[in-house]
């Protein structure tokens, strides 16, 4: 039974050899021998087999590569199908005494290829991707499409399957992905990362594990890419069920309340007047107590959840407007920090009207904070719109952590950025320090040539406050004036706060 295999697979082999494009430049030479040797009558013998003959091998490769990327009418396998074909190898490769292997090819950037260029064109690529890595492989291996932008090969059975070995087929099958695909009427390059498993170092005993591991060992690369390979092992099992048991933690998380904004005030460095509060997330967890940002935030990117995030500490933070104003203690403002993965969402300006009608809010009321960095990568389409669209409704747009990006004047104006946030490493110390103030001196000096705002954060002495204040920067915040604090506790700082800038302006009344 193995011996009949292998001959098929030699014979089609040779079919496919003979459909290749290049190999139709013999046909004449072929033709003119045929009649040299055996005359009219094997001219005609050959004229008209060898078409037939190639005929039949285009076919053959056409069988192939549907079967490869058509498993079903949607053109996506499902799991239980590449599993069962890798059952399948893996007996065979048990019966040879031989060894198989599974490799999962996750597209770079696919959630920003979407958004770039549609649903339908990340669709089309796909299709055409399956197309490609079929074309690269050898007969008998079968690529799949997983759910979401994920394909997946499986190898038949072969002899030599080292590590050395699936890293040259993984980069095979990247290259084959390198050239750019046209797809009405523009070019577009993606890159993949792959992850593999093969069959010697599998964690269970079918093909539903084979599978596993390499979309596990994908993951991994894709977490690392662009452009990743990664070889499965035991450890990046146990990472994938920590992560998921974080991401379910952190789901409930969300959904229970415990992760919430906590406000810190802004105020003015002329009068002391509060200017607004910024929402910073806090994780209420109930056994570590409260947790910072730094705890949890890369965990929320990791498990995606940097959207769902968002929605979170914005409704919190619009919901702390509004009390203030039934209790007739006026915030002008609220600055809500928005991540690279929201600022990718084509929806966002429609999302935020929405939601400041819902609590019948200004738009002026809320204030959008962007890293300095993120306002840097203007080559992402959306973004900039997004950006764009949210200063033409009225929102404020303050750059965060000015000075340790690379934004340029000329993103400053495009995005009409407002104010600038002077980052906490050019504040420190500046009552003490002549280059610290000279920094921050230019950095004002610039703000005011561009008529924009400026606050310093991260204020933590009187010296640095009042140096602030003496070189002109708008607005301070940080812990001289207070600590972050839950929105409870807001209403008896703003009483206390308000009312010593009262006292402070009475004493001053009476001096001249």
């Amino acid at each position: 039974m193995n011996d009949q295999s292998g001959w098929a697979r030699r014979i089609a082999d040779v079919l496919r050899a003979l459909e290749r494009p290049e190999n139709m430049l013999f046909i004449p030479a072929v033709t003119l021998a045929a009649f040299w040797l055996g005359g009219e009558r094997l001219l005609i013998v050959v004229a008209l087999g060898l078409p037939a003959f190639m005929l039949l091998a285009g076919l053959l490769r056409a069988r192939d590569v549907r079967s490869a990327t058509a498993m079903n009418p949607a053109g996506t396998a499902s799991r239980h199908e590449l599993a069962d074909i890798l059952d399948a190898s893996l007996q065979e490769a048990a019966a040879s005494g031989m060894a198989t292997a599974c490799l999962a090819v996750m597209i770079d950037d696919a959630d920003e290829l979407s958004v770039r260029h549609g649903f339908a064109a990340q669709a089309e690529i796909l299709a055409r991707a399956a197309d490609r890595l079929a074309s690269a492989m050898r007969g008998g291996d079968t690529v799949t499409r997983l759910g979401g932008s994920g394909l997946a090969v499986a190898l038949r059975p072969m002899r030599r399957l080292d590590l050395e070995a699936m890293v040259q087929i993984a980069a095979r099958l990247q290259a084959a992905l390198s050239a750019p695909f046209s797809v009405d009427g523009a070019q577009i390059y993606i890159s993949a990362s792959v992850g593999f498993c093969q069959s010697q170092r599998m964690p269970g005993t079918d093909g539903a594990s084979l599978r596993d591991a390499a979309i596990t060992a994908a993951e991994d690369a894709l977490r690392n890419g662009p452009g990743a390979i990664r070889a499965f092992s035991a450890d990046m099992a146990r990472r994938r069920t920590d992560r998921e048991g974080m991401r379910a933690a952190l789901e409930k998380a969300l959904d229970a309340g415990e992760i919430r904004p906590w406000f810190q005030p802004q105020v003015s460095t002329d009068t002391g007047a509060i200017t607004g509060f910024e929402a910073l997330a806090r994780w209420h967890h109930p056994e570590r107590g409260v947790l910072p940002p730094s705890e949890f935030l890369p965990d929320i990117e990791e498990a995606g959840l940097s959207e769902r995030l968002g929605e979170v500490i914005l409704f919190h933070s619009l919901t702390a407007l509004s009390k203030w104003d039934r209790a007739e203690l006026r915030v002008p403002t609220v600055s809500v920090n928005f991540s690279a993965t929201e600022l990718r969402n084509p929806r966002l300006a429609e999302k935020l009207r929405w939601e400041l009608d819902r609590f019948d809010l200004s738009v002026d009321r809320l204030c959008i904070e962007i890293l300095e960095n993120v306002v840097a990568q203007t080559e992402n389409d959306v973004m900039v719109a997004n950006i764009a669209a949210l200063s033409r409704m009225g929102c404020g747009i303050d750059l965060d952590d000015f000075g340790v990006g690379h934004a340029s004047i000329t993103s400053i104006r495009r995005f009409q950025v407002r104010r600038i946030k002077i980052d906490r490493s050019f504040v420190s110390h500046m009552d003490e320090d002549r280059d610290q103030q000279r920094i921050v001196a230019a950095v004002l000096s610039m703000a005011e040539q561009l008529g924009l705002d400026t606050l310093a954060e991260g204020v933590e002495t009187p010296g640095e406050h009042a140096m602030l204040a003496q070189l002109g920067c708008g607005h301070v915040q940080g812990y001289v004036i207070a600590r972050p604090m839950p929105f409870d506790d807001t209403l008896d700082w703003m009483a206390r706060h308000r009312s010593q800038v009262s006292q402070v302006a009475r004493i001053g009344t009476r001096a001249r």
